[in-house]
Order: C-alpha cells, then sequence, then structure tokens
C-alpha cells in the first residue's frame, strides 16, 4: 500500500504554462481528503513552489532546491536544510570563472524576501531569462568571491547542454565527493540547466529522510518526475513514474511511463490507475 506520492512540479505535475492542469488539480485535492501524503519535490525554491500549487489549498510539505530546503506550507517551518560548504562554493565560483559561466545563486533567506543573488543585471543575456521571473525576490552582488553567505542552496548555470556536461564531468573529477549535480535538459529558460549543491542535496536523500521520520517505508512511496534530478527519487521509490515526457535517462530508471504528458494531466491520469481511484 502506498503512503506518500512525491511529485515533481515543471514538466509533471504543471503544463508547458506552468499551471496545474483541472485533472491534476482535482486529483490533488482527492487523494490528499484521502490520507495520502503529498509531497512536492522540485528544483525550484520554495516561494515559487508555493505560488505554484496553492490552487491545492490543501497543507503540505515542499521538497525544494532538490531537497536542499524542505518546508511544511502551513508554516513555513524548516524540516530538512543542506547548505552547501562556502569554502567550497567559493572553489566553484572561480572554477566557473575560468570558463566565462556565470551563476545564479539559490539562497535561503525565505523570511528576508530573497531567493536568489546575482552578479550581473537580471536580463543580462547569460542568465537566459532565468531570474527576469524571479518576482523581485533577488539581490545583487559585486563579487560572488566576497560573500559571507553561509545559508547558500545551490549554484545554478544556464546555457548549451554541451558546455555544461564539460563543466559538470570536470567538478565531479576534481572534486569527487565535494558537490552533488546534475544537468537538466527538459527546460525552457535555457538548452540547459547545471545545478550544483551540497554533496548530500538530492531531491531522494531528502525524501527517504522526511519518510523515515514519518514511519513511511520507501516501498511505499510513489515518485513521479520528468528529468535528470527526478532519476534518483524514480529509481528508489516502490513505485516510479516517469512523464511521457520525461529525459530517456529517466524513462530508463522507471517503473512505469505514463500514456499522457504534463499538458494531459499524465499525473492525474497514471495516479487514478495505481491508486484505483
Amino acid at each position: 500500500m502506498y503512503k506518500l506520492i512525491a511529485i515533481d512540479l515543471d514538466g509533471t505535475l504543471l503544463n508547458d504554462n506552468k499551471i496545474i492542469p483541472e485533472d491534476n488539480l482535482k486529483l490533488m485535492k482527492e487523494i490528499i481528503d484521502n490520507g495520502y501524503e503529498v509531497v512536492i519535490a522540485t528544483g525550484r525554491r520554495y516561494w515559487s513552489a508555493k505560488q505554484l500549487v496553492k490552487d491545492i489549498n490543501r497543507p503540505m510539505v515542499i521538497l525544494a532546491n532538490n531537497g536542499n530546503i524542505v518546508r511544511d506550507t502551513k508554516d513555513d517551518q524548516i524540516i530538512i536544510k543542506k547548505y552547501l560548504d562556502l569554502k567550497d562554493f567559493k572553489t566553484l565560483i572561480q572554477e566557473g570563472k575560468e570558463r566565462g559561466l556565470y551563476p545564479i545563486i539559490h539562497v535561503d533567506q525565505f523570511e528576508k524576501g530573497i531567493d536568489l543573488i546575482i552578479e550581473m543585471d537580471k536580463d543580462h543575456k547569460k542568465y537566459h531569462n532565468y531570474v527576469a521571473q524571479s518576482e523581485e525576490r533577488y539581490k545583487k552582488v559585486e563579487n560572488f568571491l566576497e560573500i559571507e553567505e553561509d545559508k547558500i542552496l545551490a549554484v545554478v548555470y544556464a546555457g548549451g547542454k554541451e558546455e555544461l556536461k564539460g563543466f559538470h564531468y570536470h567538478i565531479n573529477e576534481k572534486y569527487p565527493n565535494r558537490f552533488n549535480s546534475h544537468v537538466m535538459e527538459n527546460v525552457i529558460v535555457a538548452e540547459a540547466l547545471l545545478e550544483i549543491m551540497n554533496p548530500l542535496g538530492c531531491k531522494w536523500l531528502s525524501l527517504s529522510e522526511y519518510a523515515k521520520e514519518k514511519g513511511i517505508a520507501e516501498r511505499e512511496i510513489i515518485a513521479i518526475g520528468d528529468d535528470n534530478n527526478d532519476a534518483q527519487m524514480i529509481k528508489n521509490a516502490g513505485c516510479g513514474i516517469a512523464m511521457k515526457n520525461a529525459s530517456e535517462g529517466v524513462k530508463k530508471v522507471a517503473n512505469v511511463i505514463t500514456e499522457k504528458d504534463n499538458n494531459e494531466s499524465g499525473v492525474a491520469f497514471e495516479l487514478k490507475k495505481i491508486l484505483r481511484l
């Protein structure tokens, strides 16, 4: 019997217009009311994710920034937090600058109204419109290397897939076990996104940690997603579901591939069958 359902947002619960389709919305309310625990597991920052799921109108846990910060929507209290070591952060920034890469920094300053830190204007072409939609919840600094911020959640680079894959492999080879990173391919703002975090910062590790605290076994978890940051939770959950529109890597580790994509309420269609609703 399944007890917890972890669902990604972009490319999964949301359609391409970043809205929860009516069938998905109706089913979310139904399964929560029937006692299932729904966890939103997303690479998005907490504030953004909370805005996108507000129409569900039910208290739930949001596993944001790929598991580096986990909060309860009913009071915004932190359940799990995993920050990037400041020394490792500056090493990473220096390595990126030597390759002409300019990141967006995700930080845990929710109560101060700040989620992102940038060096350049938010509309700079290097950011590929990533910051333009941040609703002013960002601050600009002169130099990342002078930051003394100890609540860094993720370093995100937007750009070309091959360039970011090259940097991804370089960092992991040169600094083994110092970072957890992945290249996202199912994105709209750029060809790809490279997200680099705390070595224990991933959706699955935080999800399994949270489930354990709730007395829920891994076999009692359903995980649904579409991109490479979802692969571990889809592979390890009791039932791992890849969206029809998922990356090939995610489909390879899934137990189920949805018959419908994220624009066709694929989440609701598949969960109705699995949960026999």
